[in-house]
């Protein structure tokens, strides 16, 4: 029986409306002879409440106490999530990232999946579990909860499709991956198949609808990706290999809306000046995109 690994983004269980359209999905994939793994984040905008009430404590709250506070977002959803689908009839077991196995570096905040183990998924999916795993979390070495950083939920996805040799669907508020923001120009045509090199560098610029981390998992591991919209059953977008068309001169164009173009003139070629513009430039927190 082929498994499928579905996650839905905060936007796709903002609500308990929302959370019980969700577990529909989840339940018609079972029924039609999949095993089903749900990766769910935290609900609406309660991660960036949480990030809130600790920095309403504390200007400089502590790492690790960031990430016990962070992980309580996704374990909200995956009880919830259970719960929906128990109430359609369905069989279902939420997991904390640290119950499947999700072993991770110590690096709080920004943690590096290192090891997943699927013993325990793999034997409730064989007991017709639908298995309900919160995303953006692991546990190190010393039992510390670790969260994985911006589109952690992303990376869980596909890392758990890669571990359990999954495919994975990515449910948004978007049914597909766009030739440019739909928002900004309503000409823009959505694409049925985009290659993982086109996709990291739509995402690289925040315009994708997945976290790049989570794009280069999937191109190493070779795991196909079906971008799909939670709001509707629209056929949405593949991710894999090899793009739409070798025809297309270009496929997809980002835009950034964020950006400044600063010229440096009479720059003297000695040693270290590079690393003293450089330098203020980090202490002001600005991400330098381009050097001409």
């Amino acid at each position: 029986m082929a498994i499928i690994v579905q996650k839905f983004g905060g936007t796709s269980v903002a609500d308990t409306a929302k959370i019980m359209a969700a577990a529909r999905k989840a339940v018609r994939a079972q029924q039609d002879g999949h095993q089903v793994v749900m990766v769910v984040s935290a609900m609406g905008k309660n991660t960036d409440m949480l990030v809130e009430l600790a920095n309403e404590i504390s200007g400089q709250p502590p790492a690790r106490e960031m990430d016990m506070l962070l992980s309580t977002g996704e374990q909200v959803s995956v009880a919830l999530m259970a719960m929906a689908i128990d109430a359609l009839g369905h069989k279902a077991v939420s997991l904390t990232g640290a119950q499947i196995g999700v072993r991770t570096d110590s690096t709080h905040t920004n943690a590096r999946i290192i090891s997943i183990s699927t013993d325990r998924m793999q034997s409730l999916l064989d007991a017709g579990n639908i298995v309900i795993a919160a995303g953006f979390q692991g546990i190190d070495e010393d039992f510390n909860i670790t969260t994985l950083g911006r589109g952690g939920s992303d990376t869980t996805a596909v890392s758990l499709a890669a571990v359990l040799g999954a495919s994975c669907e990515i449910y948004t508020d978007v049914d597909g991956v766009y030739t440019t923001d739909p928002r900004k120009l309503p000409e823009a045509r959505k694409v049925s198949r985009v290659s993982y090199d086109e996709m990291l560098e739509i995402a690289s610029v925040g315009a994708g609808v997945m976290h790049s981390r989570s794009i280069e998992f999937a191109k190493k591991y070779a795991v196909p990706i079906h971008v799909r919209s939670s709001m509707s059953d629209g056929i949405g977008t593949i991710i894999a290999e090899s793009p739409e068309s070798h025809d297309r001169v270009v496929s997809t164009a980002a835009v950034t809306m964020d950006e400044a173009r600063i010229t440096l003139s009479a720059v003297p070629d000695l040693p270290g000046t590079s690393h003293a513009v450089f330098s203020v430039l980090a202490n002001e927190n600005i991400t330098v995109d381009m050097v001409v």
